[in-house]
């Protein structure tokens, strides 16, 4: 039977393969090895590629899920366990159903999922691929009633599924709802060299955190060498407590097209992409709408705004749950139909991105900075913000605080300013750029956020006196072993060993030497990973050890052991053998 869709829920465009194989899970709640064969044969491709994309991808199912199919999201700030309940474990009693197996009768299935960029919201969940948000014990009971009655979501409360920006702080873009075709008409007045040159002027950085210069990334696109350029939006905010994507897409849709399209100008691009992560679904009805705008008002299309040379269109991609696909590379592998793993670098997508060809990947944010800056000037942005760092930075600020939310702020902004606006008088620590990013602990709040000291995609997650950061080093660690590609060993072992260590230390069960290991791990899957996943996946540990040891030191066990064999010295063999005497030869 058919799985229950809000009645707005659109139609996806079949022409992409993760939206015939969504399609495919939307109508008989999994997808079938047949299934998988007849999708291979429409789109030309081996049954292989076709299955591993069906293996890759979280919210796609071999086997099939409920008729109301809910994902609870096991994020710090969004998650299911709250200080008195845990709603998974409700939700499942009440309802007679395993987590992560449907019920007999087909009716319902229960799992989680990493964050689904709901964290100004509380706990949340994923029904049938749609948010509903405030999850409490009475809403769960609520929940538990209408799937018992198969109440079709259309029915249900309509507030449940309200999602509120929650912008609390605004200032150089937030303030400003530029007008639809501004931007774009100041960039056409000059040439596209000219328009390069505003943007490389202004600064301007990747807001995605790495910080790579745009401008740079623009003009390395624009001089290669290909039969066609391209423009990305990575809208695949995945990092746990990040979602000012979100609001962005929600409210400032329009400028991100116009940045696209300004994008597309300077580099030579025809085609341009979005591709918007699988959690925020719910917003592809709304964004096609603005594109459909869009073209009827000729900045989009053929001869955008009269100029016959300039045409430009605009396609939107959905994901299906993958974290990797943030990264660039793991990015387009996922726009060409294929599983989002991170290309080996160089060469890089500037040069040789979508179809081997000159592509430019820019974030949600750096896209609609840019049509800004198109409109202002370059002047205007430098003006704000840090040396190395100018213009303003959108936070996502979440976890133990009064008014979780949105709150943008110029370059250079305090730690502890972010905290007295938010309202977290009591915080121990603050997770900066997720858990791929630094723990900063109370007597460093007076660092800044910038290029030059704090980088952050946006994710401000708040940890308050009261909160156990081992629990939230086993989250963090859970979360990159389950979201890891499983292309090379040092992350797919590295971050399960890692997660296990933290299960042995919450058990009681570990010892000094564990967390030797957990360090020496760590070094390990933080040098000899593929791509930044791995790269990062330590430093939320590496962090909370040099700042926090007492965190886990008070669940060792204390009694020492001595093996009764020296473990470095009989590997002293091998060493010789392979002529290696360096410090990852050794165990000590």
């Amino acid at each position: 039977m058919p799985s229950q869709y809000p009645q707005n829920c659109v139609d996806f465009n079949a022409g992409h393969l993760l939206h015939r194989l969504y399609g495919l899970q939307q109508t008989y709640l999994h997808i079938s090895p047949e299934s998988m064969a007849q999708v291979a044969k429409e789109f030309q491709l081996p049954v292989s590629q076709v299955a591993s994309v069906v293996d890759f991808y979280s919210f796609f199912y071999q086997k099939p899920v409920g008729q109301y199919h809910i994902l609870f999201s096991n994020c710090t700030s969004c998650g299911y366990q709250t200080d008195q309940h845990n709603l998974l474990e409700m939700i499942c009693r009440l309802l007679t159903v395993m987590p992560g197996k449907a019920r007999a009768d087909g009716r319902v299935s229960v799992g989680e999922t990493s964050c689904i960029g709901m964290c100004d919201h509380g706990a949340s969940m994923l029904i049938n691929g749609v948010p509903l948000v405030g999850l409490n014990v009475e809403k769960i009971a609520q929940i538990t009633h209408l799937v018992s009655e198969h109440q079709p979501l259309s029915c249900w409360p309509v507030e449940w599924f309200q999602v509120e920006n929650n912008i609390h702080k605004r200032d150089v873009l937030l303030n400003e709802q530029i007008q639809p075709g501004s931007s774009l008409k100041k960039a056409l007045a000059g040439d596209s060299q000219l328009t390069l040159d505003v943007i490389l002027h202004s600064g301007l950085r990747g807001r995605g955190g790495a910080g790579f210069d745009a401008g740079k990334k623009w003009r390395f696109c624009r001089e290669a060498e290909g039969e066609a350029h391209y423009v990305v939006c990575n809208a695949d905010e995945g990092e746990p407590g990040t979602f000012k994507d979100r609001v962005l897409l929600q409210s400032y849709a329009d400028a991100l097209f116009e940045g696209m399209t300004i994008c597309a100008y300077v580099i030579g691009a025809r085609k341009g992409f979005v591709y918007l992560r699988g959690e925020y679904r719910y917003l592809l009805n709304h964004l096609q709408n603005i594109l459909k705008r869009r073209y009827e008002q000729s900045l989009l299309g053929t001869s955008i705004l009269g100029q016959t040379e300039f045409s430009f269109d605009i396609e939107i991609v959905v994901g299906a749950g993958a974290y990797i696909c943030g990264e660039e590379s793991a990015l387009i592998e996922s726009l060409e139909g294929k599983p989002g793993i991170p290309r080996i670098r160089p060469p890089f997508p500037v040069t040789h991105g979508y179809l081997g060809q000159p592509t430019v990947v820019n974030n949600v944010e750096t896209l609609i900075a840019a049509a800004y800056i198109a409109y202002h000037g370059s002047d205007w942005f430098k003006a704000m913000g840090t040396e190395q760092s100018t213009g303003s930075k959108i936070l996502s600020v979440s976890g133990d605080c009064r008014t979780p939310g949105v709150y943008e702020y110029t370059h250079g902004v305090s730690v502890q300013q972010v905290l007295n606006d938010c309202g977290a008088n009591n915080a121990q620590a603050v997770q900066i750029g997720g858990p791929a990013g630094a723990l900063v602990a109370k007597k460093d709040f007076a660092r800044q956020i910038s290029f030059e000291d704090l980088p952050t995609g946006g994710s401000f997650l708040v940890f308050g006196a009261h909160r156990n950061l081992l629990s939230v080093n086993q989250n963090f660690a859970r979360f990159f072993a389950h979201e890891s590609c499983g292309f090379c060993t040092p992350c797919r072992v590295g971050t399960r060993l890692l997660e296990n260590s933290f299960q042995k230390i919450a058990d009681g069960r570990a010892t000094r030497r564990d967390i030797q290991e957990i360090k020496q791990l760590s070094a390990l899957v933080k040098r000899y990973s593929h791509c930044g996943l791995g790269h990062t996946a330590a430093n939320h540990i590496l962090d909370s050890l040099q700042d926090f040891p007492e965190v886990f030191e008070e669940k060792l066990v204390q009694t020492p052991f001595t093996p009764s064999i020296n473990l470095d010295a009989a590997l002293e063999d091998a060493r010789q053998i392979t002529r290696r005497d360096d410090a990852d030869a050794h165990l000590e």
